[in-house]
């Protein structure tokens, strides 16, 4: 560092103030892997990636899987700090301590703070992201933004006026404008549930609700979807896909299912059978049965297998997300090599005040 940048450095008031390259908010990013493979592969685009602090928007339809991989990610924070408690903001009350215990958290570290309006979630967490230290291992779920009204919504209904509300989308933005240089600082992760809806016209497009802050102050937003899973004509689950609608780390409109069975759960290596077939690590035989291939000879392996076999092989795609070549094909086809600048899109959108 030069001895300017260093008087430089030193002379100010703001913490934390550092040359570019040693910059912990850019170099030290905090990753926490969770379970399920193709979530990592969401979140960063590699195998061995996972959530990181910052804001993250999983929106969609009702009974989308949103509020449980938002409880998958906290379980996975819980894993990896023992020391680590959650601040849940719920509007919807739908998250009861059995269904954390079900989920495999401790309901004692989840402090449930209610809320009723946007600005009554802004004061709040505010409030207590200021006693947040650096270091201190703290995991924010809000359920949900799509359902929370504006403080002048609820005092209209209060008094009976039927006005339109014009204010909802500036508290979001004030509230997303607060709290992201907290997250980011103090390397907290923070996931926020949010509905979406179909704009009205010959080609519909999905609207997330609150304006364009969310998509500014997301390091990613998700939006996902769902299929039924038949077993036959009986209905055994759903096929849920994550659509990546915005990402700082992987490309941008990516599609990351993962399936749900009503008798197993959430299938863990869920899509990493299309992609080993993709990468040639495994070859398919004929319909609905495949062989895995040796890597290293090229050699096909005997007997070949159904589906449902390898997918619920647990040993073969244990080795598999080991695997340097496997890892860099994820990346290679998921990951965002470095960000660019898009002088025709949003970087240059002028945002109302």
């Amino acid at each position: 560092m030069s001895s300017l940048l260093e008087k430089l450095r030193k002379s100010g008031s703001i913490k934390h103030a550092e040359s570019l390259d040693k910059s912990t908010f850019f170099n030290q990013k905090d990753t926490i892997p969770t379970e399920l493979p193709i979530l990592n592969i969401a979140f960063s685009g590699a195998l061995d990636g996972g959530l990181i602090p910052g804001l993250t928007v999983f929106a969609g339809a009702s009974k989308s899987f949103k509020t449980l991989l938002g409880l998958y990610c906290m379980k996975a924070y819980f894993d990896k700090y023992p020391d680590a408690v959650a601040l849940l903001y719920d509007s919807e009350f739908g998250i009861t301590p059995e269904y954390l215990s079900s989920n495999g958290i401790d309901a004692s570290r989840v402090l449930h703070i209610p809320i009723e309006h946007v600005e009554q979630l802004k004061f709040d967490i505010v409030k207590r992201l200021e006693e947040v230290q650096r270091g201190d291992h703290v995991f924010v779920l809000v359920d949900s933004l799509g359902a929370l009204a504006s403080k002048k919504e609820v005092e209209d209904a209060e008094n009976e006026k039927s006005v339109a509300d014009m204010s909802r989308a500036k508290a979001i933005r004030s509230l997303l404008r607060i709290i992201t240089p907290h997250l980011t600082m103090k390397d907290l992760p923070c996931i926020v549930i949010n509905h979406v809806y179909q704009e009205i016209g010959m080609f519909p497009k999905t609207i997330i609700p609150g304006g364009t802050a969310v998509t500014y102050s997301s390091n990613q937003i998700f939006v996902i979807t769902k299929s039924q899973e038949k077993e036959g004509t009986e209905l055994s689950g759903y096929k849920f896909t994550i659509n990546i609608e915005k990402s700082r780390f992987v490309k941008e409109k990516a599609k990351l299912p993962f399936t749900v069975l009503y008798d197993k759960g959430i299938l863990k290596w869920s899509a990493l059978l299309d992609l080993a077939l993709e990468s040639g690590h495994v070859v398919k035989a004929n319909q609905g049965w495949y062989n895995t291939v040796d890597m290293e000879t090229g050699e096909v392996i005997e007997p070949k297998r159904r589906a449902k076999d390898i997918e619920t092989d647990n040993a073969f795609f244990e080795d598999l997300i080991l695997r340097e070549d496997f890892k860099k094909f994820v990346e290679k086809k998921y990951k965002l090599s470095a960000p660019m600048l898009d002088l025709s899109g949003e970087d240059f959108e002028e945002e109302e005040v």
